[in-house]
């Protein structure tokens, strides 16, 4: 599959298998990152909340009350640092994020401790920083992915201020309880949360472990997000064969999980070189539909390519154009709709050392669109700009001659940049599409008449009017050569593309999925 523009920090919560050591670090910071805001967020609220009591039980206000607070404040304001100074902005080496997760155990431990030493004229102090300190250590092993061993290692850490500082109140106070109760009990605690937390640990980076080895396909990163699902990259178990999985969640708004399986089982059937191949589908345990397809590399959608590149020459959008009329041609023969073809759809890739190779991708899985017509709502499938008339005024009556529309506009967006009708709304670039005239191309860029003919065809209000699929593979192929773009050129551009930096990976996130063949549903129940 293609991959997307940068996605922005901070990084996702992800879990699941760790497949490599940069996949590993890359893990820890999300999880510490995670940890961090809730700390952080605890923290302030806990502080807000002693503020509000003290003010209206003055009485109860510890002596040392604003060394206290002073001390608080200070390591929210380094907690902050690290936050977004560190985890949220750099890739930080595996040694420096264990120094930031041992950091955080001995400081939110010293921090608990010098409190409840400073506040010994308020009896429940010592207890209540030992609450807060076992709930920051469980969270910490909720969230920070830790061998059993490490996370004992670093919790006992986390109790060692406390203990001592028992300790010390035994010394300096007259505490309710002996003594040796008093420091006895908070040993106990101590080590009972340091055990439990250091079990959970072990069993959850266990499971994590053993993910690896369920199902069919292992996720390794996510690579592309939209509205109704995500798209990772994948291996299959037994072929060690990269592969793209695409999740679609069934409380995603507007996504019918039963209508895409429909789609999927036809799509499964087509072959043709410039549709991505797609090998599996199914739903997994949790109900999530996925299918599985050919993993496109170092591709990028249309879209993508005129953002970073600006419009195309005219002899390479031909190049393009009539490899998706191949694609949509063998789709209408089987009678199968795209109903969704747009920029972002389509995939430029380099394929067994060819390049420019086109990829139509999500056949019939477009989203549902509801428009408000008086009295009723009426479904339209696809995406504004890029709908044909009919579809947004009949959705039922939209057929092969819609991809043609779709593609027209595909066509005029590579050789200008510019979207057919840009409204302000998906509403308002609705009624354009069937109501207004589009703008020559040629007007805004120079374009081969010929080409700007082809294009303006497939726009036709009528779809009577628009070419079928495989006749305007025959015209574009049948047009003179345009300068500016040939083989050679292409191979040209795909070398400098390999040898620029990856401006466009994606941030990693980590998951694992169990692919249940043996009882995946018939589309028919």
């Amino acid at each position: 599959m293609a991959t997307p523009a940068p996605l922005s920090r901070p990084r996702r919560a992800a879990i699941g298998p760790i497949s490599s050591a940069d996949d590993t670090r890359d893990h820890l910071q999300a999880r510490l990152l995670v940890f961090t805001r809730l700390m952080f967020g605890s923290f302030a609220v806990l502080i807000a909340f002693l503020a509000l009591v003290y003010w209206i039980y003055p009485e109860i206000k510890p002596a040392n009350n604003h060394y206290i607070v002073g001390g608080e404040v200070g390591a929210l304001g380094l907690m902050a640092v690290i936050w977004r100074g560190l985890l949220a902005r750099r890739d930080l080496s595996l040694r420096i994020l264990h120094a930031i997760d041992l950091a955080y155990a001995v400081g939110i431990g010293c921090a608990f401790g010098a409190s409840a030493l400073l506040a010994p004229d308020l009896r429940p102090a010592a207890w209540t920083s030992l609450i807060f300190a076992c709930l920051a250590v469980f969270t910490r092993a909720l969230f920070v992915p830790s061998t059993g061993r490490r996370t004992a290692a670093v919790s006992a850490l986390a109790f060692l201020p406390l203990v001592a500082a028992a300790y010390g109140l035994v010394r300096t106070t007259d505490e309710q309880l002996p003594p040796a109760a008093f420091v006895g009990g908070c040993t106990l605690v101590s080590t009972v949360v340091v055990l439990i937390s250091a079990t959970g640990s072990r069993i959850i980076y266990g499971l994590r472990s053993q993910a690896l080895q369920l199902g069919q396909y292992t996720l390794d990163r996510m690579i592309g997000q939209g509205g109704m699902g995500e798209v990772y990259r994948a291996h299959h178990a037994l072929l060690r064969r990269e592969t793209a999985i695409k999740l679609m969640r069934p409380d995603r708004p507007g996504v019918d999980v039963d209508r895409f399986e429909r789609e999927v089982t036809a799509m499964s059937r087509l072959t043709h070189p410039n549709t991505v191949a797609v090998f599996d589908y199914g739903r997994s345990p949790d109900g999530v539909f996925y299918y599985a397809m050919e993993y496109l590399g170092d591709g990028l959608n249309l879209e993508q390519l005129v953002q970073r590149h600006g419009p195309l020459p005219a002899g390479r959008v031909i190049h393009i154009l009539a490899q998706v009329c191949g694609a949509l041609h063998e789709a209408h023969a089987a009678g199968i709709v795209h109903r969704d073809i747009k920029p972002a759809n389509i995939i430029l890739c380099e394929r067994g050392a060819m390049p420019d190779v086109a990829k139509v991708v999500d056949f019939g899985l477009a989203k549902e669109l509801t428009q408000n017509t008086g009295d009723t709502k009426q479904i339209i499938l696809g995406t504004p700009e890029y709908l044909a008339p009919e579809a947004a005024t009949d959705p039922t009556s939209a057929r092969g001659p819609a991809d043609l529309y779709a593609l027209g506009a595909v066509g005029y967006f590579l050789l200008t940049g510019k979207k057919v009708f840009e409204g302000r709304s998906g509403i308002d670039a609705l009624v354009q599409h069937v109501t207004a005239t589009p703008r020559p191309p040629s007007e805004l860029v120079p374009v081969p008449a010929d080409l700007e003919a082809l294009v303006l065809a497939c726009l036709a209000k009528s779809p009577a009017a628009r070419p079928t699929a495989a006749a305007l593979q025959l015209a574009l192929r049948a047009l003179p050569p345009s300068p500016g773009w040939d083989d050679a050129e292409a191979a040209r551009w795909w070398r400098e593309v390999h040898a620029a930096p990856d401006a466009g990976t994606s941030m990693p996130s980590f998951s694992a999925i169990t692919v249940d063949l043996e009882h995946r549903r018939s589309p028919s129940t």
